[in-house]
């Protein structure tokens, strides 16, 4: 067995069933699960309509780069999406599809890092915990970046010194983040770059909750149009990730894109020539390329979370700190409780399923930057998100005047 798999802690769901394995929901109450960040709206129409229309691909291989038309339909959404000219991104040269961002953002750190005891990967604290199993299946060591208040929830780019910049060969970033739904403006993008550029490391930057976001805020900024403005022009350094999972509500369609540094992608297309698991079948890309090239459904998305945020966010801040995010579904409150207490609490009395925030960071010098609070995934109806609103609140007023 591989030595390193000792190292790899439990999946956050997994250390939420064995913390609610002995609680009896209340029967009396339908279940709601703002647990997992699994889109619930349909999927989008004009891809379920082209994958239909294309199953004959089924009795065919797929080529690892997936076809022409697939990688530039993804350069043209990258370039309208991100005021790119039209000429800087080549679709055969920058853009790889992935079957997912989940898979892509891991096997990146084992194709880029080289394994070594000085070897880091630096990352957001609380964050995605496939960034860890990443780096240490890579051979790297984690190194986490607290998203505290003060700094605006993004990884705090001053908490590591020069010399340990000068260990660390890759960092990944997310924006907007999770759980946090924190957006890394221009300047902390450019900031990143010039880090990067000064200590001579990859930015893995995931971007797959880049189009949720407020209808009346300006869209997230993304690393490459950064890179490009600051003179970047072969986006040295930088690899973006994107998928249609949350932005098209097509989590099993399997379906997203890294773009960036020509040079680094094709040392990652070599690594993905073994790695077979990454190729998309001729039905998936042909969705894909439909729903890359429709953004009426995606406003129509944004807008339906920003109905459930004008929702719930009046029912919670009546007892909780939490603020609207600049991006993503998520929200990120203060308890007024240990968080795990309060998961249970939640689902005993009011069959309501939450993350303690806890579980998605790392205790870095005795403090955990998740403890005290939940991550809450607005994924269901606005209904159903206004109940376990209700719920929440009823919860929290007996634990203040127990």
């Amino acid at each position: 067995m591989n030595p390193r798999l000792v190292q790899l802690a439990p999946y956050p769901f997994q250390r939420l069933a064995e913390l609610l394995a002995d609680v009896t929901p209340d029967a009396d109450l339908a279940p709601i699960s703002l647990a997992i960040g699994e889109p619930q709206h349909a999927p989008a129409i004009v891809a379920r309509e082209a994958l239909a229309a294309t199953l004959d691909e089924l009795g065919h291989y797929p080529a690892t780069r997936g076809t022409h038309a697939l990688r530039a339909a993804m350069a043209a959404w990258l370039r309208r999406r991100f005021h790119l000219p039209g000429a800087a991104l080549d679709p055969a040269r920058h853009v790889l599809p992935a079957a997912g961002t989940r898979e892509a953002l891991f096997a990146f750190a084992q194709a880029v890092v080289a394994a070594g005891p000085h070897a880091l990967v630096a990352m957001p604290n609380p964050g995605y915990q496939i960034y860890e199993g990443a780096a240490l299946l890579a051979g790297a060591q984690p190194v986490y970046l607290p998203c505290l208040p003060e700094t605006g929830y993004l990884a705090d780019l001053d908490a590591l010194s020069a010399a340990e910049w000068d260990r660390v060969q890759l960092l990944y970033l997310c924006s907007p983040g999770n759980p946090t739904g924190a957006v890394a403006s221009h300047d902390y993008l450019r900031r990143a770059l010039a880090l990067a550029e000064r200590h001579d490391f990859i930015i893995a930057s995931d971007e797959c909750y880049s189009e949720i976001y407020p209808q009346d805020a300006t869209p997230p900024p993304g690393l490459l149009e950064v890179a490009h403005a600051a003179g970047h022009t072969g986006f040295e350094r930088c690899v973006v990730f994107h998928s249609l999972s949350k932005r098209s509500n097509l989590p099993g369609l399997r379906s997203g894109f890294i773009a960036g540094d020509a040079r680094i992608l094709q040392a990652f297309f070599q690594y993905r020539t073994y790695h077979g698991a990454t190729m998309l079948g001729g039905h998936v890309q042909a969705a894909s390329i439909a729903a890359w090239g429709d953004e009426r459904h995606v406003e129509e998305n944004r807008a339906r979370y920003q109905e459930k945020f004008d929702a719930v966010l009046p029912i919670l801040q009546q007892f909780l700190d939490v603020q609207r995010p600049a991006g993503s579904f998520y929200l990120w409150p203060a308890t007024p409780m240990d968080d795990e207490e309060l998961t249970r609490a939640l689902l005993t009395t009011a069959n309501l399923r939450v993350v303690p925030g806890s579980y998605l960071a790392r205790a870095v010098k005795g403090h955990n930057p998740g403890s005290g609070r939940l991550r809450l995934s607005l994924v269901a109806d606005t209904p159903t998100c206004v109940e376990a609103a209700r719920r929440l609140q009823r919860v929290c007023a007996a634990v203040r005047s127990s």
